[in-house]
């Protein structure tokens, strides 16, 4: 049921944007999927890995989005 509702709210934001807005979702989340490929690498190869914002980009509009920069650390 709740998967239900949250593809439903999906499609009705897509259908709300404009092609290039699609588009850049679209970049957006395959590019998070890579990074989290690659977490899960760097902490099965022995690292802890922590993603935090340094910084917020603003656009004409009112709309932002968080900078992120990974904190890493080895024990030992």
């Amino acid at each position: 049921m709740i998967k239900t509702k949250v593809k439903e709210r999906a499609e009705e934001l897509a259908s709300a944007m404009t092609d290039e807005q699609q588009t850049a979702i679209r970049m957006l989340g395959n590019d998070l999927h890579r990074l989290n490929q690659t977490v899960m690498r760097c902490v099965e190869s022995g690292l802890s890995v922590e993603l935090q914002r340094t910084a917020r980009h603003h656009a004409e509009g009112g709309y932002w989005g968080d900078l992120l920069v990974p904190v890493v650390v080895k024990k030992g």
